[in-house]
């Protein structure tokens, strides 16, 4: 995502960078590479980078800055941009439709065919090259690209800069990558010096009036609103589905109607606040005037994304946030995009490591510490997916009889396996993932004695679980039928259509172990 020319005065600051790259025969084909070719990536950067002038080292970075080289199957990012190298189609940036016009290409091959995406990629680099006036001395030395990389990103200003030196970084610090398939992509570095021109005196300066350690780059006003309409309650997480700086370029767009307060490099765990904390950004519907939202860059399916840095760096603006603003550092008050009431997002995803966030929040990680089945919620789990509440997931099953294997932990095909023979068994969609309803019907499964106010044991704890996991707001489990959980039940009652006197009788027992 992210934009902007600029001319050709060398600036003084030096990185270091660069690629070497085995060099391999060229082909004529836009495809990505002949069948049983081991290295088909490879073989489209060197052709797309022959084809269109355009140095291989520098095509490779801006690709692994967008999307670590993953073209995530044809699914579009955030901001509705495709492959590889991200070429976009939105009201702002239309670099699918410009590489479908410099190739020749059809727009499905450019979304879908990761060789045709890449050559597409160096169109537009190229053509923001003519554009800029470079000729083919400054096409060979890559310090001259920065402002063509700051143009291919398609923000303006400070965004811009920001997308150019992360490829530049990348460049400086060499990469490394794994991509789908199994081949392996690497840029080697060298020093480099880019010519940033106009670009330098864009540089983002400006600190968070909020979080120190942060930088302040304003989203667009049309994607907020001035002010608050509740007390701010929670800390929401989210992850971008796309790069930092083209997220950062995303909110500053006034077609986007999206924002969040702050969002985090994977890189370095580098911060930028977009908007204010006393103002409403527009990242989680219900949950917007009472929250405060942190976006990750990267992609949900893509553990490589979450990088140490990055869980650090997040960590303690949370913790720093919560402090400000009396927030609990538990799991009912540091929820995911996806707990959020209201909402179809699935992020952060299967690969966030909760406990481990938690733990560096220096907060609550969700369990109790005592039975392994009370948490004050419930978060989604399904395949990679880890931790406490997958080892709840595990024993529950296997106590209902639906074997697991090992209780550990590790949400793998074994474990996939029972729940999905567990939701058929119990009308269910058997998905294989444990979502709301199925939780709801694993924790509250057993006998249904008729419960009212002042009843108390473990069948008062079954309830309050799945009361919690059903209405996606946390009911205290300690075994007591009081006014608390009363409400909860008339809840829930309530919003299943059911008669709302907050007993808990057969109708009631009844939809909770359907999992409505």
């Amino acid at each position: 995502m992210p934009s902007r020319a600029a001319t050709h005065t060398r600036g003084r600051a030096t990185v270091l960078a660069a690629l070497t790259a085995t060099v391999l025969t060229m082909t004529g084909s836009p495809s990505l590479a002949a069948p049983g070719d081991g290295h088909p990536m490879e073989r489209a950067f060197e052709r797309a980078a022959a084809e269109y002038d355009v140095p291989r080292d520098l095509l490779a970075a801006v690709g692994y800055g967008e999307t670590h080289l993953d073209g995530h199957s044809g699914r579009p990012s955030q901001a509705n941009g495709y492959g590889v190298m991200h070429l976009v189609s939105n009201p702002a940036d239309r670099t699918l439709e410009r590489a479908a016009a410099l190739t020749g290409a059809p727009l499905a091959r450019l979304r879908t065919d990761t060789g045709t995406n890449i050559l597409g990629g160096a169109a537009v680099l190229r053509a923001h090259a003519d554009k800029l006036g470079l000729d083919a001395r400054d096409r060979d030395d890559i310090d001259a690209w920065y402002p063509v990389v700051a143009a291919y990103g398609g923000a303006r200003g400070q965004a811009a800069a920001l997308y150019a030196d992360t490829v530049y970084t990348f460049l400086a610090d060499g990469i490394t990558a794994d991509v789908p398939g199994g081949e392996r992509i690497t840029v080697t570095s060298r020093p480099v010096a880019p010519r940033k021109g106009t670009l330098a005196a864009t540089e983002v300066r400006a600190q968070s009036p909020d979080y120190p350690s942060a930088l302040w780059v304003a989203a667009n006003a049309n994607n907020f609103a001035a002010g608050r309409s509740a007390k701010i309650d929670k800390v929401v997480v989210h992850v971008t589905q796309g790069s930092y700086a083209g997220s950062i370029s995303w909110f500053q767009n006034p077609a986007a109607e999206v924002s969040a307060h702050y969002v985090v490099r994977s890189s370095d765990g580098q911060i930028t606040q977009m908007v204010r904390d006393g103002d409403t950004a527009y990242h989680a519907r219900s949950a917007n005037s009472s929250s405060l939202g942190i976006e990750h860059e990267g992609f949900i399916d893509d553990p490589s994304w979450f990088t140490d840095s990055m869980y650090r760096a997040s960590a303690a603006l949370t913790a720093y946030l919560c402090d400000r603003y009396g927030i609990p550092k538990d799991r009912a008050h540091i929820i995911g995009h996806s707990e959020a009431p209201g909402n179809d997002h699935t992020d952060p995803g299967p690969y966030w490591d909760w406990n481990r966030y938690m733990q560096l929040v220096g907060g609550d990680t969700g369990g109790d510490g005592s039975d392994g089945l009370s948490f004050a919620s419930y978060a989604t789990q399904q395949t990679g997916s880890s931790g406490a509440q997958v080892k709840a997931v595990q024993r529950l099953l296997s106590e209902q009889g639906f074997p697991v294997g090992q209780v550990d932990g590790d949400f793998g095909p074994a474990t996939k396996a029972a729940v999905i023979a567990y939701q058929g068994a119990r009308g269910l969609d058997a998905d294989g993932v444990v979502g709301a309803r199925t939780w709801t019907a694993l924790l509250s499964a057993g006998p249904v004695p008729s419960l009212q106010q002042g009843a108390t044991g473990d069948a008062v704890k079954r309830l309050q679980r799945a009361l919690t996991a059903a209405l996606g707001s946390t009911v205290g489990v300690d075994g007591s039928f009081g006014p608390g959980t009363a409400t909860a039940v008339r809840g829930y009652q309530t919003s299943r259509g059911l008669t709302a006197d907050g007993v808990v009788g057969a109708n009631t027992w009844a939809a909770l172990q359907s999992g409505r």
